[in-house]
């Protein structure tokens, strides 16, 4: 059981971590806490901090808190209600989270790898010992969409999600397309900002939305994806050429989350798309995040803002904590844990994914290539919609032209795209490597 409120008049409150997020927690407590401890229905009071380094200075005050680099001491604390977890990481973050729960405290987390690696073990913990975990800011940072899918939507049957959920690869193609620069450069300038991390890996090759994904997919469909499930590519291959040929074509390629319904299975896929220009998804630009949420009866719900960054994220793990002061928040998991119940939807096997898709290839600028290309895709079945050609001087060969061909398809099956590309490639007309982006309906 839940410690009442009774018990506890003051709400005693721990925090593990006091970097970016957590020094946005620390300032929004402190900004205007008569405000907050109205709508929480009580004084909250954050009681102690575990860094890493208690020495190193911060852009935040700290009076009246310990400041410790003693997990323990959390553990020890007997009116230590709920700790927010806002360390990164899956280790010691897993055992951390597992620790406090056995410990009789609940647990509110920006942490999305945690979640993504070990949800179900947590949530099962939680459940077994009657805690909560609150988890809003590990999803699209200050967009509330853990609240909507497992509050606001519970009325409906979710029908699919469709989502940019990585503001630092939003950022970078935002960038390319709109000041003409190449992808290094973007990513450069989206590391001098603070948007990209020095190693930004999980970011450009579709990791972080990945894991937020799996995490909406759980809550959604009731069924959990593993990162190896999911179709994921990632931005770090696409050159400024390709943006700007989509663009002629009436589209934007952004990096698409997206999980749905279709003919009783479930299709997951984190990939950059090309996406109708006008639609709302395509025209959300730079490091911002947009949720789009189709229901059975409320139909299609957009969720736009701040994915990530300090105060967003801090605005969301604050919401969470007055959610829990309130009680609202573990009525919801409780909610939640009956929704997780639910028997799992099959996925969709990768070779049956149905869609258009833009090819891009670099071929030798000879006859008869256009033909042989479209001969292999003939034999598999794909049929071509439109195509373009923009011859570019190569730099390997100065006698030998190259040319940038794109082919836009009609609908096909994943199977036999990936089969018509793995022959193409032997043909001895390509040059450098090839491109295959599917299309967004």
């Amino acid at each position: 059981m839940n410690t009442s409120r009774s018990e506890f008049s003051n709400l005693n409150v721990a925090m593990v971590g006091c970097g970016t997020v957590g020094s946005g927690v620390v300032r929004i407590l402190n900004s205007s806490p008569e405000l907050l401890s109205r709508r929480a229905g009580r004084e909250m009071r954050l009681r102690r901090i575990v860094v890493r380094d208690s020495a190193r200075q911060r852009d935040v005050p700290l009076q009246g808190i310990d400041l410790t680099t003693d997990f323990e001491q959390i553990i020890r604390d007997p009116e230590i209600q709920v700790v927010i977890y806002v360390a990164g990481g899956t280790d010691p973050a897993f055992s951390h989270i597992s620790r406090c729960l056995d410990a009789g405290k609940d647990v509110i987390t920006a942490n999305k790898a945690v979640l993504h690696h070990y949800g179900s073990e947590l949530f099962e913990q939680a459940g077994k010992n009657g805690r909560t975990i609150c988890f809003e800011a590990a999803v699209a940072g200050g967009i509330p969409v853990i609240s909507a899918v497992t509050q606001a939507l519970t009325a409906n049957r979710i029908l699919s999600i469709e989502a940019i959920l990585n503001g630092t690869s939003n950022f970078i193609l935002s960038k390319m397309l709109d000041l003409r620069q190449p992808y290094e450069a973007a990513l450069v300038e989206a590391q001098q900002l603070g948007y990209a991390e020095a190693d930004p890996a999980m970011d450009v090759d579709g990791t972080d939305a990945a894991q937020k994904l799996s995490i909406l997919t759980q809550l959604a469909f009731g069924t959990r994806v593993t990162l190896d499930q999911i179709v994921r590519q990632g931005i770090q291959q696409l050159e400024l050429m390709d943006l700007l040929v989509a663009a002629d074509l009436g589209y934007r390629i952004k990096l698409l989350a997206t999980s749905r319904i279709s003919r009783g299975r479930l299709e997951v896929s984190v990939q950059p798309t090309l996406i109708r220009s006008d639609r709302p998804v395509a025209q959300t630009g730079g490091a911002d995040n947009i949720v789009a949420i189709e229901g059975d009866a409320c139909g299609l719900l957009r969720l736009s803002g701040a994915g990530a960054g300090q105060m967003p994220t801090a605005s969301a793990v604050v919401a969470d904590l007055i959610d829990y002061a309130s009680g609202r928040a573990a009525l919801t998991f409780q909610s939640l844990l009956r929704v997780r119940s639910l028997p799992a939807l099959p996925l969709q096997p990768t070779d049956e994914l149905s869609r258009r898709y833009y090819l891009r290839f670099m071929v030798a600028d000879k006859p008869h290539v256009l033909a042989d290309i479209a001969d292999v895709l003939g034999r598999h079945e794909i049929s071509i919609s439109s195509v373009r050609q923009d011859e570019t001087p190569d730099d390997v060969d100065e006698n030998e032209c190259v040319a940038r061909l794109v082919i836009m398809t009609h609908r096909t099956s994943q199977g036999r795209l990936l089969a018509a590309q793995a022959e193409i490639a032997k043909l001895p007309s390509m040059r450098g490597l090839s491109i295959c982006l599917p299309v967004a309906d």
